[in-house]
């Protein structure tokens, strides 16, 4: 793993709940730069803030580190929201998500 890829996996997760790196920052009872040094390459959180980072986003270690999923957290509503749906349905949501992809 890179550092370059956690910082600017950190980065994403965070633009995606849309918070500053200051209040991420504070919320996880850090100095109000802390984020801002992960981000910037200057810093590698200990694991027991990056159990808590993890946290913060609502995500297991392992989401962190897939790179591939952009909204990891998003992903259980996407589920239970398909829980709802037929099988025509499910099979329709498929389908454009396959197209969405291209």
């Amino acid at each position: 793993m890179s550092n370059e890829k956690f910082k600017n996996r950190m980065i994403e997760l965070r633009n995606n709940k849309g918070v500053s790196a200051r209040d991420m920052s504070l919320t996880l009872g850090q100095s109000e730069n802390y984020i801002n040094h992960i981000e910037n390459g200057k810093a590698f959180p200990s694991m027991t803030v990056f159990f808590s980072i993890c946290e913060y986003f609502n995500i297991t270690p392992c989401e962190f580190f897939d790179y591939e999923q952009k909204s990891p957290d998003s992903i259980p509503d996407l589920i239970n929201a398909c829980k709802k749906l037929t099988n025509e349905q499910i099979k329709l949501l498929i389908s454009l998500a396959d197209n969405m992809k291209k």
